[in-house]
């Protein structure tokens, strides 16, 4: 499912215009993004997903095409979790 058809699900649920719901799609992007980039809270949309920031350590890799021991340096990921009622509807229940 892209965006497109994301917005025409939400707005046909909620009985609200595409306008509408992609406004409420991308706030929510937004306000999510915005959070995390903070990194001091995690996002929780109970039931279905939390979203928190998470720091990676400095580590060596390795050059897949040359074998040769190369620097990451430590940096910031997100963490994403699904939550029981998601978890409920990939099972099919």
């Amino acid at each position: 499912m892209n965006r497109s058809e994301l917005v025409a699900a939400l707005s046909e649920r909620a009985e609200v215009t595409r306008k509408d719901a992609d406004a409420v799609l991308a706030a929510l992007a937004e306000t999510v993004g915005e959070i995390v980039a903070k990194g001091d809270e995690k996002v929780t949309i109970p039931g279905f997903l939390t979203f928190e920031r998470t720091h990676r350590a400095a580590r060596t890799a390795r050059n897949p095409q040359t074998g040769d021991p190369i620097q990451i340096p430590a940096g910031y990921s997100v963490k994403v979790s699904a939550g029981s009622k998601l978890k409920e509807a990939a099972k099919g229940k």
